[in-house]
């Protein structure tokens, strides 16, 4: 993904991500997990889904560097609350693992998007 196309894959894959969160969050949580998942599980997929709409509609709207970095660092503090969870919580266990894997995919994306527009470490655009 270190190209132009690269960023707009991103934005498509993110926004289908949260479109599937926001709109079907039993059936995509179950997709992931094997399991029902509870309403408090399928109400905070929605808050995801609802963040990872936004965070595709801004680097679509604004594909700097900066904005692309700045997504990637709350993708990565996300995959990390993750860890804990699935450390401290056997049920949420492999939901946490799968949304970590995730948030770590999207987090290596937004990066290289960032450094296919010119956005090294530690420049902002």
């Amino acid at each position: 993904m270190r190209t132009v196309a690269g960023g707009r894959a991103l934005q498509l894959a993110r926004a289908s991500y949260g479109a599937a969160l926001l709109l079907a969050p039993a059936p995509t949580i179950r997709l992931a997990t094997g399991r029902p998942p509870s309403r408090r599980a399928c109400q905070t997929a929605r808050l995801l889904g609802a963040r990872h709409l936004a965070q595709a509609t801004m680097t679509a709207l604004a594909p700097l560097p900066g904005v692309f970095a700045a997504g990637a660092q709350a993708d990565a503090l996300h995959a990390a609350s993750m860890l804990v969870l699935a450390t401290a919580d056997g049920a949420a266990r492999r939901a946490a693992l799968t949304d970590t894997v995730a948030e770590a995919a999207f987090a290596a994306a937004g990066l290289a998007a960032a450094a296919s527009r010119g956005g090294g470490a530690g420049r902002q655009g």
